[in-house]
């Protein structure tokens, strides 16, 4: 069987986040999603999604214009093969960014391919489902406002979140969630890669007092892992990191320099399904857990439900905390007392509303 068609399809759900809207890359942030269509010979569909947010119009070019090419006419069932293939023959336009999102896209569906054909969810190809529902994290944006942080904390509590993560960079912050959530509830803080070792450690022992499940990217640049192993060693909190990590060979290079608690791999950022579940094997070798990250509401978070419910040891789901009025796949990424299942169905166990997706389609 052969790949018949290859379309990236950008959309833009309305959503409400509970506060202002940040800046991302220098513009409000949206729900921008980039889901990946990808098509038989024999008329079978598979689904994926590439890291979209503000940068996906290269992302969507990479994909037109430079993937697609390469892969129409390949056999589609051979997903390691072809992905080697790909990583080799593109690595001269960059091992990350918009090619390595465009090809996480690609393997996604794949995958998803894989699973209706042989009639059976992706977990199951995994080598099984171990869980049949996880417990999901409530990711808060960044406010930059106390108040509004421990009002949204406390909000997510109340919808059976046991635990959460802040984007803050202000100690008042951390305490303000953590006197609005109470010592039981599991808190964590991402702040985005801001600061020196110094600032991190400083910023640490600020913050130690209030018992934080882990800290989360404190360190620029991202790649100074012997930075953050520092941070590790010294910070007094436990280290994670990995949404900006786009190969294995990086996560290696982490795990070498001791400088994780807990690895993050991002499916959307990495190279899909493939390349995350190298992350896993090598991450069992070091005795690191996994715990995905996971902003999406498009196919990047069910598969990241396939293969967190393959893991041997349960771990948590990130799942923006947030009201999307355009949600495509409905009730199969819906959140119950902070928990979420893991899809049945074949593949991914759901496509997307194409009625949503036509909606708020970008042009």
């Amino acid at each position: 069987m052969t790949i018949r068609s290859i379309e990236a399809i950008p959309f833009r759900p309305p959503y409400d986040m509970f506060g202002p809207k940040p800046l991302l890359g220098g513009q409000p942030r949206q729900m921008d999603i980039l889901l990946v269509r990808v098509e038989t010979d024999d008329g079978v569909v598979g689904w994926g999604e590439a890291f979209g947010f503000v940068v996906w119009p290269a992302t969507r070019a990479a994909l037109d214009q430079v993937v697609a090419p390469l892969v129409i006419g390949q056999d589609e069932s051979d997903i390691a093969g072809l992905m080697n293939r790909l990583n080799r023959q593109l690595h001269l336009l960059g091992r990350s960014g918009p090619v390595t999102y465009a090809l996480s896209g690609l393997d996604i569906a794949l995958w998803d391919i894989a699973g209706k054909k042989a009639g059976l969810p992706i977990s199951a190809l995994l080598g099984g489902a171990r869980y049949s529902e996880l417990p999901a994290y409530a990711s808060l944006v960044r406010y930059g406002d106390p108040a509004l942080v421990a009002r949204n904390a406390a909000a997510a509590c109340a919808r059976g979140y046991r635990a959460i993560k802040l984007h803050e960079l202000g100690v008042a912050h951390v305490q303000a969630a953590r006197e609005a959530i109470g010592p039981d509830i599991s808190l964590m803080l991402d702040v985005n890669c801001p600061w020196s070792v110094a600032e991190a450690l400083d910023v640490a022992k600020q913050i130690e007092r209030y018992q934080l499940s882990w800290f989360e990217e404190p360190v620029w640049p991202p790649e100074d892992f012997v930075g953050l192993a520092e941070v590790r060693r010294a910070g007094g909190i436990p280290v994670s990191a990995g949404e900006n990590v786009t190969s294995v060979k990086q996560f290696e290079q982490m795990f070498a320099a001791g400088a994780l608690d807990i690895a993050q791999p991002s499916v959307t950022k990495i190279g899909g399904i493939t390349e995350f579940m190298n992350v896993v094997t090598l991450a069992g070798e070091y005795r690191v857990p996994v715990v995905p990250h996971s902003p999406y509401f498009g196919p990047g978070l069910l598969a990241s439900l396939h293969i967190a419910a393959s893991l041997p040891v349960e771990t948590m789901i990130e799942y923006s905390f947030m009201e999307l009025e355009g949600n495509a796949l409905g009730d199969a990424i819906a959140v119950h007392d902070g928990r979420i299942r893991i899809p049945s169905g074949p593949g991914l166990g759901r496509d997307p509303d194409l009625e949503v997706v036509e909606r708020y389609r970008l042009r």
